[in-house]
């Protein structure tokens, strides 16, 4: 059956290419009712063929077969028709002109079996009918299958102008409503911005608060132990006695100005603290590191997080990353209060100042810089490092900063000036680490060297070497009692050395993946470790060391942790760009 070409021709011009899924039902059966019929049409054409095969075989075996002698099929026709007579008349005739020489048997031939190729001729002619019976039905099927199609079709041609037109409608709202939000996108920045002001203003009036707190708690306490403040304060409350005009501000404007030149004439870190309580709270009892878990977990930056501090005396933590920024954030919530924008490369290393309004930072761009959250800027950057900061430390003062690089040194800074007050050379490699010791002016330092140094910070001399460590030393810290310090290395061992018998006092395997940060908690007994294995590994240390608990919930390497203030909680930043609260 042929099909005209009017018939198969698409009269539909399509807007556009619309994918219609073919997943449905519908569809399904339809698509296996016509492989079915395929896969019917080929094997009934193949069973035909072999046949056909078969039945030329046998022709051509038939063909070989030697024809019926003529005499006999004479007298086999002759005895079928019961015509004996003249079966016997045939066969006297026959023998006499074959006795007497006369009968051409041998030029006569071979004669047709006319009655065995009737019989082959009507096989054919009914194979034949049957095959035309066959090739029918296969047409009547195709033809059904054909009017099937052309009403799916239609179908499909009907659903793609019904779907071409819904789709040209909501092109059409989109659009409108695309152009009508895109009125309100100004808006939106505005009052982000206007959110973001209000909400940095609101941190720093809270520390300002706090600050006045302590300038007065502090300019009070200056005075009652003081007895010549108590005699100039005395003197100042009878000038004010006689001159009514003066103000409260302006006599505490006097007492903040003869405190700090009394300061400026000492030495900030020839200043020694009557106990490391000055600065740091009482050790009380370790914080239950077995009921820790995962509490809160933030999406801190778009990269990885470097380091993460927290601030002395507020739920506040800062995290550092390689996007080079740092970013302060409000616990327990985790809301955004601050962003620090002027790092050219990673951030690496952060430290508060120790009564909480300035920041420092180092970078990869080889700078340490100076925040002020007062001012809401960097007041002061320096510059004096030849290749990329690793870490920074304030000393208790707030007066003097101090910084390790990667150009084999480190560097004390005198906030003051503000100019380098000195150069710590003595390492052979990278100095990845640098931290103060409690209440006085040593501090040591963790190197790629492998070994863990401790200077005097006055004269910039080493005093004592550590030597142990297998591989760089990434980070190291003193207790809060100052007796211990514990570093770490890239083939995660860690090492407790005993400052007071300059040995080492224990060894922590927690490898083979590399421990990067260690923290103590404000007891000193609780000591806590960040590794590539994004594990962080608890152990208690008193006169042996004991394994407490593994925190696991990064999907990265663990770059930093650090116990707050109180020991009650304990915050992380990893490599997978989040910082995470456990308690």
């Amino acid at each position: 059956m042929e099909l005209s070409g009017d018939e198969l021709q698409v009269d539909y011009t399509y807007e556009e290419e619309v994918h219609i899924p073919s997943d449905s039902e519908e569809d399904d059966a339809q698509s296996e009712d016509l492989d079915a019929t395929i896969k019917s049409l080929q094997k009934l054409s193949h069973l035909l063929d072999k046949e056909k095969i078969t039945k030329v075989s046998e022709d051509q075996k038939g063909d070989t077969k030697k024809p019926e002698v003529i005499d006999d099929f004479f007298r086999n026709f002759l005895v079928r028709m019961g015509c004996t007579k003249t079966l016997n008349v045939f066969e006297t005739e026959w023998f006499e002109l074959k006795k007497s020489g006369k009968l051409l048997d041998s030029k006569s031939g071979h004669l047709p079996d006319e009655y065995t190729r009737s019989l082959h001729l009507q096989e054919v002619l009914q194979d034949l009918q049957q095959q035309l019976q066959q090739a029918n039905y296969l047409a009547q099927c195709r033809q059904e299958m054909l009017d099937k199609l052309r009403k799916e079709r239609n179908i499909h041609r009907m659903h793609h102008r019904r779907i071409a037109q819904e789709k040209n409608k909501l092109i059409v709202d989109v659009k409108r409503l695309q152009k009508h939000f895109g009125q309100y996108e100004p808006i939106i920045r505005e009052l982000k911005k206007k959110y973001e002001a209000e909400v940095r203003k609101k941190a720093l009036v809270i520390l300002e608060r706090d600050k006045l707190k302590e300038q007065v708690s502090a300019f009070a306490q200056y005075a009652n132990s003081d007895d010549g403040s108590l005699s100039y304060f005395s003197s100042k409350s009878d000038v004010t006695d006689k001159d009514s005009r003066q103000s409260k501000t302006g006599l505490k404007d006097t007492r903040e100005s003869n405190l700090r030149e009394r300061h400026s004439r000492l030495d900030p870190l020839s200043i020694k603290m009557s106990s490391p309580s000055a600065c740091h709270q009482p050790a009380l009892d370790p914080p239950l590191i077995q009921g820790f878990s995962l509490q809160k977990t933030f999406k801190g930056h778009a990269m990885p997080i470097s380091n993460v501090v927290i601030h002395p005396k507020k739920p506040v933590v800062v995290t550092a990353s390689d996007d080079a920024t740092w970013k302060m954030w409000g616990l327990p919530d985790g809301d955004l209060i601050m962003t620090g924008d002027g790092h050219k490369e990673w951030v690496s290393g952060l430290d508060f100042h120790p009564r909480g309004m300035q920041l420092a930072s180092s970078s990869g761009d080889c700078t340490v810089k100076v925040w002020s959250f007062e001012k809401a800027r960097c007041v002061h950057t320096f510059t004096d490092h030849t290749q990329a900061a690793w870490s920074v430390a304030y000393h208790e003062t707030g007066e003097v900063l101090a910084s390790a690089s990667l150009d084999h040194t480190a560097r004390i800074w005198d906030l003051t000036s503000p100019k380098c007050r000195g150069t710590l050379r003595g390492h052979v490699d990278s100095v990845n680490c640098v931290k103060w010791k409690a209440g006085s002016s040593v501090l040591c330092t963790a190197s790629s060297d492998k070994t863990v140094s401790l200077w005097d910070a006055r004269t910039s001399l080493c005093i004592q070497t550590f030597y142990g460590h297998q591989m760089s030393c990434n980070h190291a810290i003193f207790n809060p009692q100052g007796s211990l310090v514990a570093s770490v290395d890239a083939a995660g061992i860690v090492k407790l050395w005993d400052i007071r018998k300059i040995s080492e006092f224990s060894t922590i395997d927690t490898g083979p993946s590399a421990s990067n940060k260690c923290a103590f908690d404000r007891s000193g007994t609780i000591l806590a470790i960040a590794s590539s294995d994004n594990i962080i590994h608890c152990f208690q240390v008193n006169e042996t060391v004991l394994p407490m608990v593994e925190l696991s919930g990064h999907e990265d390497s663990v770059q930093a942790v650090v116990f707050d203030p109180s020991s009650k909680f304990m915050v992380s930043g990893s490599t997978d760009c989040t910082f995470r609260v456990w308690g």
